[in-house]
């Protein structure tokens, strides 16, 4: 009897282990795709040639890998690759010059669906209320037939748009509203437009010339950085910051940049960087006094952001060959790492 009870405690003791073990490995996350767990770069390519492509980095940098909607899914991506946007577990590449959207699986990438109807020279996009919104620049020569398309997620079709003015670039959203920076098309503008995405209705705010940038902070207000109205065009002004209260949707304070000096790639981690004549400058949130030091020095960024406490931009180089991604720690402002990915880079997105 004794033999028997020990052999029923082993048994049992096996199955438990063997039970608690098989717990451990399903609380295990697998990994969803190769692509999970780095960084995707946007690279437009040379205009006109359809070699717009996306270039996969590890968070490490250890590894790179180039042209992986090609490598996935045996097509060329287009011409100039504009931006990427998540919704879920699908990411959303806008391809400017092919007036298209591929929909693909943003671990896999293998292609979803493609949105090629609706769309006239479309931007960036973001998400809210289960429905896409994309920036439409419209044809460049007319500046009354600028819009936003509303994308059906269901189906991935342009289910309606919505007129504003002219030159809508970056597009946000703090769940509740959505903003549109006009920075002008071929031209120049100074308005955000604000959507309500029950009813569609467009108001606008007006802000610095030429808005190039938007973030908000962790307090819920909206910081648009303006380039100002370049030389060239005869009529030159300076940068400007505006702040944007997102409770009554109207400018709250406004720091003032030289007449000649244009800022860009404005980016938030507890503090607001942006560039500035090859320099990141940093600007503690509620400060009325822009730096006059860098923090970084000798950058040539075409898009920058902050993820982790890291900096990351990419810099076009020449505008005709490869490009490269570059890092910095922020709290020794010292350089990282740095990688070749594609033509004309110019958009990063962390794909945890």
């Amino acid at each position: 009897m004794k033999i028997k009870n020990n052999l029923v405690l082993a048994l049992s003791l096996i199955i438990l282990s063997f039970s608690c073990s098989s717990d451990d490995d399903n609380n295990q996350q697998e990994p969803q795709g190769a692509y999970e767990e780095g960084i995707l770069i946007t690279n437009e390519g040379n205009f006109g040639q359809g070699n717009g492509t996306v270039s996969f980095v590890s968070n490490d940098f250890s590894y790179t890998e180039h042209s992986v909607f090609s490598n996935v899914n045996g097509r060329l991506l287009g011409d100039t690759t504009q931006s990427i946007g998540f919704s879920d577990d699908l990411a959303y590449i806008i391809v400017n010059s092919s007036q298209k959207i591929e929909v693909v699986n943003r671990y896999t990438f293998q292609s979803v669906a493609t949105i090629d109807s609706g769309l006239m020279n479309p931007r960036f996009i973001t998400f809210i209320s289960g429905k896409g919104y994309v920036t439409n620049w419209g044809d460049g020569s007319n500046a009354e037939d600028d819009y936003v398309a509303v994308i059906d997620l269901e189906t991935n079709t342009v289910s309606s748009t919505i007129p504003v003015g002219e030159g809508p670039e970056r597009i946000v959203n703090n769940g509740s509203t959505i903003y549109v920076a006009h920075q002008g098309g071929y031209s120049q503008n100074n308005i955000v437009s604000v959507i309500d995405p029950d009813s569609d209705v467009v108001t606008t705010i007006t802000v610095g010339d030429v808005p190039n940038s938007m973030v908000f902070d962790n307090q819920g207000l909206l910081y648009v950085l303006s380039g100002g109205i370049p030389a060239w065009t005869g009529n030159e002004t300076g940068g400007q910051l505006n702040v944007i209260n997102t409770s009554s949707n109207t400018v709250s304070a406004t720091l003032e940049f030289g007449d000649n000096e244009h800022p860009s790639n404005l980016s938030y981690g507890e503090s607001l960087y942006y560039t500035l004549n090859g320099g990141v400058y940093k600007l503690a949130v509620g400060t009325s006094i822009l730096p006059t030091t860098s923090i970084i020095e000798n950058v040539n960024f075409n898009f920058m952001t902050i993820h982790n406490n890291i900096l990351y931009g990419v810099d076009a180089g020449d505008y005709t060959s490869s490009g490269t991604l570059q890092s910095f720690d922020l709290g020794t402002n010292a350089p990282k790492h740095s990688k070749v990915v594609g033509i004309i880079p110019g958009g990063i997105y962390f794909n945890d």
